[in-house]
């Protein structure tokens, strides 16, 4: 199997493999890791999928990308050991679904990523006897998964930066709770602050002896994951005959002219990681005719997608949706790239992308907080879905794509993280408290470790210091 080399998005011409960026996090020239290629599957491939368990569609889509670096057999007992949960699909009407990426150990989509991304840098460290410090920033979930998913390894020290002021209870508690390995540290400072700090250790000489690694979507050990799951709604809403609405008839089939049925797939975005898989998996093959990127009030890329200006929020807004307040989404240096531009780090554009190619593939929107509620009272007054404000912003960006643009089936829209994490919000929009999941039955019980620093990069570096010499 010939091997897939990844180059860095700010235009070094050194080019890793798929153990090199995953144990490397970021480029050494701030740039994130893309694959030098897109192994496609066939139509024929994509049509079986719906006779293949989760893991088994994990295998076809991530396996690629891997070369021979990990023996088959090794690499889909890790698969069967990431992924041994449910992946719902609920019907909210018509032709149109939530996906359920809630049903993980943190109730997180994250932990689709994080449980892979842990158990292929465990392999690569134990094969060469290494250890490492993951540094990594969080906005709400990102930072339970990775803390669940490297905690307890031998060979890897967890640091995991969160906004002190701007994530639920239960978010900061899946973190701060673990202790041993996870060691969380609380910013006075948004999301893009606690990036930036990250971004600056990882470009910092004085730390190149630490092993430091990142589990954000910055990493592409996180982005290839995330694919997956989109080939997996796919497949699983092949033949569904009762699922017509008044647009096109919904179920993976061959269309008109021999090819796949396109879907629709809305996905709420802050860091874009989410979008980034969901696009990696359209040129892979899926058929796509067209991806929501729905953000909030944070709207730097919507006006962009409108403008051709790309104009950072600075600092970003505070919404419902707290795991999408981000100013400044780092994924996009990769969205860019993919339509032939190029952004740094920090968001300057070096050359501007083909915009009208990246209109004919996403439709960008941005929900309000007032939006968000009505999106989660209607969704459960009409149809008894609950929805929480991550899911809900995606679930009026497909409302609105419907409505302005075209209606379609079949539609999925992702739904990011369970209800109960947002309990206050549920409760005082649609008056029901949301089940808590066995996950989360004993987090407010439990005893929380963390520390806390300014908005400093040097506050960060003597943190780190102290911590690991």
């Amino acid at each position: 199997m010939s091997k897939i080399m990844f180059f860095s998005t700010n235009g070094s011409p050194e080019r890793v493999d798929f153990r090199q960026a995953i144990l490397m996090g970021q480029a050494p020239d701030r740039g994130l890791y893309m694959p030098e290629e897109f192994p496609a599957l066939s139509p024929e491939e994509i049509l079986r999928l719906k006779e293949l368990s989760y893991p088994e569609i994990a295998h076809q889509v991530v396996r690629p990308y891997l070369g021979n670096l990990i023996p088959d057999a090794t690499l889909r007992a890790i698969l069967a050991d990431a992924y041994n949960y449910e992946v719902p699909l609920e019907r909210v009407f018509d032709g149109k679904y939530v996906m359920r990426l809630d049903r993980g150990p943190t109730c997180s989509f994250k932990d689709f990523a994080a449980r892979l991304m842990g158990r292929l840098i465990q392999y690569f460290l134990s094969r060469e006897g290494k250890n490492i410090v993951i540094l990594t920033a969080t906005s709400g979930d990102t930072g339970s998964a990775v803390a669940h998913a490297f905690f307890g390894l031998d060979n890897v020290q967890v640091v995991v930066l969160f906004p002190r002021s701007e994530v639920t209870d239960r978010q900061r508690r899946q973190m701060t709770t673990l202790g041993g390995n996870v060691h969380p540290l609380a910013v006075e400072g948004k999301f893009d602050d606690c990036q930036a700090l990250v971004k600056q250790a990882f470009a910092d000489p004085e730390l190149g002896h630490m092993n430091l690694s990142s589990a954000n979507s910055i990493n592409i050990g996180r982005l290839l994951p995330q694919a997956v799951y989109y080939f997996y709604a796919y497949s699983r809403l092949a033949n569904r005959d009762g699922d017509k609405s008044e647009g096109k008839a919904g179920g993976m089939v061959e269309g008109e002219e021999g090819g796949l049925e396109e879907m629709v797939i809305s996905v709420p975005s802050g860091n874009f990681g989410d979008l980034m898989g969901g696009l990696i998996a359209m040129k892979m093959g899926l058929p796509v005719r067209k991806f929501i990127a729905a953000t909030n009030e944070n709207d730097e890329f919507p006006r962009f997608m409108k403008t051709g200006v790309y104009d950072p929020i600075r600092p970003s807004r505070n919404c419902l949706s707290n795991a999408m307040n981000v100013g400044h989404p780092s994924n996009l240096a990769r969205l860019f790239s993919l339509y032939g531009g190029r952004m740094d780090e920090v968001g300057v554009v070096h050359r501007m992308p083909d915009l009208e190619a990246m209109k004919q593939d996403i439709f960008a929107v941005s929900v309000s907080d007032e939006e968000t509620r009505q999106t989660i009272k209607d969704t459960y007054h009409d149809h008894g879905v609950i929805l929480e404000p991550h899911g809900a912003v995606g679930f009026a960006g497909l409302l609105r794509y419907l409505w302005d643009v075209e209606d379609w089936s079949p539609c999925v829209s992702l739904e990011t993280a369970d209800p109960a994490k947002f309990p206050e919000e549920i409760i005082r929009t649609i008056g029901v408290n949301p089940p808590l999941p066995r996950a989360m039955a004993d987090l407010d019980r439990m005893e929380e470790h963390f520390a806390e620093i300014d908005n400093s990069y040097q506050d960060l570096l003597d943190y780190l210091k102290r911590r690991f010499g």
